[in-house]
C-alpha cells in the first residue's frame, strides 16, 4: 500500500498576522511555520495504516526551500519519503494540480489531505486533486479503515452518520477524530535527516485567481453592559447600533 499526505506550510497559531506591499502579500518576517494541524491527522492516520510494514507514505508540498524544515518535521513524524514541487502556491486550483500531476506519475493508492489549512480555511484541494485525477472525494472524514482494496470511511452529516465505502484509488479530506497527531520522538527527528526529500519543478497552468488585498478585521470596540431589567435598551443596542437585528 501506498499513501500519498499532502501538507501545507502555515503560521503558528500564535502568530501576529500583518501584511506588505499594500497589504497585497503576507508579512512572512519572524514567523514561525508548522505543518497544518489537519495535515497532521491526515500524517497520523496514513502512518497508522502502514503499521507493521503494510506499506509506505509520501508527504507532498507545493512550496520553495523555505518550506524544507516543515517537510522534515512530516518526516520525523513517521512519512518514508517526501516531494516538494518547487513554486509558490498562489491558490487551491494551482496546488491541486501540481499534486494531481505527480499523483499521475506514482501508483499511490490512497491520497489524504486535512480538511483545510488553518490560513486560509478553503476546503478546496482535496476535492480539486480528485477532479484532476477523475477519482472519488471524500470531504471531512472522521474515521478511515482499510482492507488492502476497499476503504471504509466514516463522515458526519446534519443529524446523523454517512458511511461510505471505496474500491479503488481516491482522495479524503481529514477531520479531527481521523487520528491523533503523532509527536516525534528522538529516532525519529535523527532520521528524518537522512529520508529522501526530492524537489521538483511545478508545472505550467493558467491563473485563474488573483488576491487583491488584504485586511485585518477592525479592532474590538468597548464593551457596554445592560442591567438585565433593561430589556428594552438591549434591544434597541442590537437593533440600531449593533444592527444583528
Amino acid at each position: 500500500m501506498k499513501i500519498l499526505v499532502c501538507i501545507s506550510n502555515v503560521p503558528d497559531t500564535t502568530t501576529k498576522i500583518t501584511f506588505t506591499n499594500d497589504n497585497t502579500q503576507f508579512n512572512t518576517a519572524g514567523v514561525q511555520f508548522i505543518v497544518n494541524p489537519y495535515d497532521e491527522i491526515a500524517l497520523s492516520r496514513a502512518i497508522e495504516l502502514c503499521e507493521g510494514g503494510k506499506g509506505t507514505v509520501t508527504v507532498i508540498n507545493v512550496g520553495e526551500s523555505q518550506t524544507e524544515p516543515t517537510i522534515r518535521k512530516a518526516l520525523a513524524i513517521g512519512a518514508d519519503d517526501a516531494v516538494r514541487i518547487n513554486a509558490v502556491p498562489r491558490d487551491a486550483y494551482f496546488t491541486a494540480y501540481q499534486i494531481a500531476e505527480y499523483a499521475k506519475t506514482t501508483d499511490f493508492d490512497m491520497i489524504l489531505c486535512g480538511r483545510e489549512s488553518i490560513d486560509y480555511n478553503g476546503s478546496q484541494v482535496a476535492a480539486m486533486i480528485g477532479e484532476f485525477l477523475d477519482i472519488p472525494s471524500i470531504s471531512i472524514i472522521k474515521k478511515l479503515d482499510y482492507d488492502g482494496t476497499t476503504a471504509t470511511i466514516e463522515r458526519e452529516i446534519e443529524g446523523g452518520k454517512e458511511i461510505v465505502s471505496v474500491s479503488g484509488k481516491f482522495v479524503a479530506s481529514c477531520a479531527e477524530g481521523t487520528a491523533e497527531p503523532k509527536i516525534p520522538n528522538m529516532r525519529g527527528i535523527m532520521s528524518a535527516r537522512t529520508k529522501p526529500l526530492q524537489a521538483i519543478e511545478a508545472k505550467e497552468i493558467e491563473q485563474v485567481s488573483k488576491i487583491n488585498s488584504f485586511e485585518t478585521p477592525p479592532p474590538r470596540g468597548t464593551v457596554k453592559l445592560v442591567p438585565a431589567e433593561e430589556t428594552a435598551k438591549l434591544i434597541d443596542l442590537l437593533h440600531q447600533e449593533a444592527k444583528v437585528i
